[in-house]
C-alpha cells in the first residue's frame, strides 16, 4: 500500500521538524518530542506509510517501537495466569504498568526500548500508542521522563486522534492534556 496525498504532506512536515529538531526543545513545550496525529482508524495506513517512508534509502533512520509487541512482552515476562491473578488483585490496576518499584513494569519496558533505539542512532518512533489506554501510562509521563529530555533525537510518538477545533481527542474520545510537544497534524 503507498502513502499517498495526505500522509505525503505530513511525512514533509514531520521532516521539516526532525531537521529543525534543535528547535524543538525551544519551543514545543512538550521538551524533545513530536506528537504525530492521526485518524485511529488509518493507523494501519499511517504506519504502513511512515514505516515506507522512514525506511532504509530515508534521510532519518528510524527505529519503529511497537508498544502492542512491548505490552506482549510485559505479560508474557510471568505468564498469563500470573498476570491477569495480579493485575485482578491490584487496586488502581495501573500500578500494574507504571509504579516506583524497582520491578520491570511495562513503562520501564517504553523507556528502555526507547533509549536503545537513540544509543543505536536511530529516531524512535513510537507506534500503537492507543494500547496505553487504560494502563495509567500517559503519553506526557513518557515524554517528560528525563532520559526521553535528552535524547539525542527527539522522540516521535504516533498519536491515533482527531483533532475539532483546538482540542485534540486521543482514540477521538479522551480529552488529550494541554501538555504539548511538537505536533505534526
Amino acid at each position: 500500500m503507498s502513502y499517498t496525498g495526505n500522509y505525503q504532506a505530513r511525512f514533509a512536515s514531520l521532516d521539516d521538524a526532525l531537521r529543525n529538531s534543535d528547535q524543538i526543545v525551544r519551543k514545543a513545550n512538550g521538551g524533545n518530542s513530536i506528537l504525530f496525529s492521526y485518524l485511529p482508524e488509518k493507523e494501519q495506513e499511517c504506519i504502513s506509510g511512515a514505516r515506507q517512508h522512514y525506511g532504509d534509502q530515508s534521510e532519518f533512520k528510524a527505529e519503529f517501537i511497537d508498544i502492542s509487541k512491548l505490552l506482549v512482552t510485559f505479560i508474557d515476562k510471568d505468564g498469563w495466569e500470573d498476570f491477569s491473578a495480579y493485575y485482578n488483585d491490584m487496586k488502581p490496576s495501573h500500578i500494574v504498568f507504571k509504579s516506583d518499584d524497582p520491578e520491570e513494569d511495562l513503562f520501564d519496558l517504553i523507556i528502555k526500548a526507547i533509549k536503545t533505539a537513540s544509543a543505536n542512532g536511530k529516531i524512535p518512533f513510537l507506534i500503537r500508542s492507543g494500547c496505553l489506554y487504560g494502563t495509567g501510562i500517559e503519553n506526557v509521563n513518557i515524554m517528560e521522563h528525563r532520559d526521553i529530555m535528552s535524547l539525542q533525537h527527539p522522540l516521535v510518538i504516533f498519536y491515533p486522534s482527531a483533532i475539532s477545533e483546538d482540542n485534540i481527542h486521543f482514540l477521538n474520545f479522551k480529552p488529550a492534556s494541554k501538555y504539548r510537544c511538537t505536533l505534526v497534524m
